[in-house]
């Protein structure tokens, strides 16, 4: 996988964060790893499909915890209860992010179209990628662990 296909998504997940919560957010990268395996999935997964000049999927994973900090620092209000709003709101989230990266990518050469997104709730599903790898970046920030997992190929039929 090349940089131009994997940093948009960084990127995009700390200009997000920065911007839906109207403050800087420091963000420490987490050491990243190449995964050919199964994944199991956190508490929440937000996966979004990509195709076009490159193909595959996107994740965003964190704990119900994480996702409640966030959406508690989106509405400037505490958040105590893991529901269909905030499930909704992390969902918003990763399409934001994912189109976003998605711009930088087609500017990078990579046009792609974006699935809508899907939220996987529950400790202990598996995702296969089957023939892609996945390269996983642990984000961390003051919400909790965010794990961006970016499995795409570049699409040999363009």
């Amino acid at each position: 996988m090349k940089v131009e296909v994997i940093s948009p998504f960084v990127t995009a997940t700390i200009k997000v964060l920065e911007t839906e919560t109207g403050r800087s957010v420091p963000v420490e990268k987490g050491p990243l790893t190449i995964e050919s395996t199964a994944h199991t999935c956190q508490d929440c997964t937000v996966l979004i499909g990509v195709i076009g000049a490159v193909q595959g999927i996107v994740m965003y994973g964190m704990s119900e915890r994480t996702c409640k900090n966030i959406v508690s620092a989106l509405l400037n209000e505490r958040v105590v209860v893991f529901n269909e709003m905030v499930e909704s709101a992390i969902a918003e989230m990763g399409n934001v992010i994912t189109g976003i990266a998605s711009a930088d990518l087609e500017k990078a050469g990579f046009p792609s179209t974006l699935a809508p997104p899907t939220v996987i709730s529950g400790r202990g599903v598996v995702i296969s990628t089957i023939n892609i790898k996945r390269l996983q970046i642990p984000l961390l920030t003051e919400f909790g662990e965010i794990e961006v997992g970016v499995a795409l190929r570049e699409n040999d039929r363009r």
